[in-house]
């Protein structure tokens, strides 16, 4: 079953960013994921969740999401992640 990481940022620090826009893209193709949404600015249709960007990567399953996120490579660049946005991330399973 596929898996997805849904991400929900507002970019603080761009220029402190641009590591993580310009890196990211090889994790992502190194963990047989893809990119549904990449950093596009969300339309709010109801509720009062107002996301600035958005990013949906879809992994072939779930143990595919739990190695990126736990890829030792990678921890440097979601600090990058961390310092330069305020940002939410879930991981959820796609339905059968």
């Amino acid at each position: 079953m596929k898996a997805y990481l849904v991400l929900d940022l507002s970019v603080n620090d761009f220029g402190g960013f641009r590591k993580y826009i310009a890196e990211i893209p090889a994790f992502i193709a190194k963990h047989s994921e893809k990119y549904i949404v990449q950093g596009v600015q969300p339309t709010t249709i109801e509720g009062d969740w107002k996301p600035e960007r958005m990013v949906i990567i879809e992994f072939p399953e779930r143990t595919k999401a739990e190695e990126f996120l736990g890829d030792p490579e990678i921890q440097d660049l979601f600090e990058v992640r961390h310092n330069t946005t305020t940002s939410k991330l879930v991981l959820v399973d796609g339905c059968t």
